[in-house]
């Protein structure tokens, strides 16, 4: 009987890969854990290495890459509850039944400013010119009351006649719609009646 703590992958098939070796190899040659069947993988393509609680994807030098959450891994990076992991045509998911699950789980922001990128739960998402502007200012000050005057000259620097609420309220509800779990009950971005907003990410 399998123990049901132990991680494992999902295919699309919703099939169970359980990862119960400290290394599971993953590729198309038939002496592999998990057998790809697909052109696009390599007879020997990754291993999933488990290091203690912490379980990692490693790519073996294939032609074709490891890719997570579609971006392709460079050496090795680790997995984390619902993370999916593709290898030559097959997309995986990952289970870490140790995971603390909670109803509403708070979502995991990244702001890097300097590579202009913003990730939602590791996921890379794609924002316009001002949602990014918008994000990195609150970013910036997370923790703190920002008015709306003070986004106006941020985000709007290039206009210096003022900024009207409206177009604030509008990015503000833009930005929601990709980094909330649910925009009508934000968890990052809040209102702070009267005064303006906030990011709560850590």
């Amino acid at each position: 009987m399998t123990n049901k703590n132990i991680p494992y992958l999902t295919d699309p098939l919703e099939n169970e890969h359980w990862l119960d070796f400290e290394i599971t190899h993953i590729g198309r040659g038939v002496e592999n854990e998990i057998v790809i069947i697909s052109n696009r993988a390599s007879r020997e393509h990754a291993i999933i290495r488990r290091d203690g609680r912490k379980i990692f994807l490693e790519d073996l030098g294939s032609t074709n890459g490891s890719f997570l959450n579609g971006e392709r891994v460079m050496g090795s990076a680790q997995l984390r509850d619902g993370d999916q992991v593709t290898i030559g045509d097959v997309v995986f998911t990952f289970h870490d039944p140790d995971t603390t699950t909670r109803e509403t789980p708070f979502p995991e922001l990244e702001v890097n400013v300097k590579a202009g990128e913003v990730r939602l739960n590791r996921k890379l998402l794609s924002l316009s010119p001002k949602e990014f502007a918008l994000v990195a200012y609150l970013y910036e000050n997370r923790g703190n009351v920002c008015s709306k005057d003070d986004i106006g000259r941020a985000v709007w620097a290039e206009y210096q006649s003022g900024i009207f609420d409206y177009q604030i309220e509008n990015l503000v509800r833009r930005l929601r719609t990709k980094i909330e779990i649910d925009p009508n009950s934000p968890m990052l971005l809040v209102t702070i009646r009267g005064l303006g907003y906030k990011l709560t990410a850590p």
